[in-house]
């Protein structure tokens, strides 16, 4: 029986590399239980590493490596929603070398998100994901030899996007969407009309934001879209929306069968429009209709900034009694709006 290679230690019946090369360890596993495919690919490290040693050769990463690195590494609100857009393109490009990626390799990828009625707005937020990967590879990122994962990184085309004007329900509108929702979508759906809350900032509300002295909600800047803290009064129509939730769930507010409720835009919120004729209508297109309303109601153009979450002028923790109070006033207006 031959001897196995020096360099190579099995732990856990996987085979791991620890060899010194020129003064530098490689060390990592071969990810193999088999002796003779741990000495090949312990031979391909080698010859690798000295290149990379002496020549100043690059080592070459696939995607995936990247994509792991990105969320490991990156602090960020939208991280789950990049967690889903780089999931959905590994199987087009996550066992590609990265200096392999550009436009040309992600047609069968764009084509596809097409195909399944994906609009290119959408289509763009996964390019621009996959772009920051690449940027950080080329610009950021460095192995043990101080090169970067990648030489430079491509050029990724944006589409055209095919953008659409908002739209705004009126009341009979919204009385025939919310008689096709399920209750918990109706619920949200409603609290959305009243209170011009972000989807996002409605699924993942809690009950520790809420202030029930002041009959409001408050969201620090981490939950927000523009970083900056936000309060949430409720009108009468929101406050009942809110006392029927209590009790459900100990830490969020909008829940289904037990469990928070992640997003408004799915199956059932499609299905829903459709049978309402309304399939133009996006969850977005709740927060316009908020606004519009707002307006109509004669609603000052801060209030309404405040309100939307817009304003950058304020603070949420300098707000005083007669502020909130004011606002409080300016949201009762739209609790006139026939919900049933």
């Amino acid at each position: 029986m031959s001897k196995k290679t020096p360099g190579l230690t099995k732990r856990n019946d996987i085979w791991h590399i620890n060899k010194v090369i020129k003064g530098k360890r490689l060390y990592e596993s071969t990810g193999s239980s088999d002796l003779e495919e741990a000495e090949r690919y312990l031979a391909q490290r080698i010859t690798e590493f000295r290149g990379q040693l002496i020549y100043g050769e690059r080592k070459s990463y696939t995607f995936i490596e990247a994509a792991t690195k990105y969320l490991k590494d990156e602090q960020k609100k939208s991280l789950d929603r990049d967690a889903v857009t780089l999931k959905a393109v590994m199987p087009y490009i996550g066992d590609l070398p990265l200096e392999r990626i550009h436009m040309g390799t992600l047609e069968t990828f764009i084509a596809d998100r097409k195909n399944a009625g994906i609009k290119n707005g959408t289509i763009n937020r996964d390019l621009a994901i996959i772009s920051r990967v690449l940027t950080l590879a080329s610009r950021l990122w460095r192995d043990e030899f101080g090169n970067s994962w990648l030489q430079e990184s491509p050029l990724i085309q944006l589409l055209k996007l095919n953008n659409r004007k908002p739209y705004p329900i009126n009341e009979q509108e919204q009385q025939r969407l919310i008689a096709e929702l399920p209750e918990h979508l109706r619920n949200m759906v409603i609290f959305a009309l009243n209170t011009g809350c972000r989807e996002s900032e409605i699924t993942r509300l809690r009950w520790n934001e809420e202030n029930r002295e002041l009959n409001i909600f408050t969201l620090l800047g981490e939950r927000t879209k523009n970083g900056e803290d936000r309060i949430i009064p409720l009108n009468s129509t929101a406050k009942a929306i809110i006392d029927a939730q209590r009790g459900k769930h100990e830490e969020y507010v909008f829940t289904y069968k037990g469990n928070p409720v992640l997003r408004i835009n799915g199956h059932a919120w499609c299905k829903a429009r459709e049978r309402a004729e309304l399939t133009q209508c996006r969850v977005h297109d709740l927060r316009h209709t908020f606004g519009r309303r707002l307006r109509a109601a004669e609603v000052s153009f801060e209030n309404r900034q405040d309100l939307l979450g817009h304003t950058s002028s304020r603070i949420t923790d300098h707000y005083c009694r007669a502020e909130i109070a004011g606002l409080h006033e300016a949201v009762e207006k739209l609790s006139r709006v026939n919900l049933a």
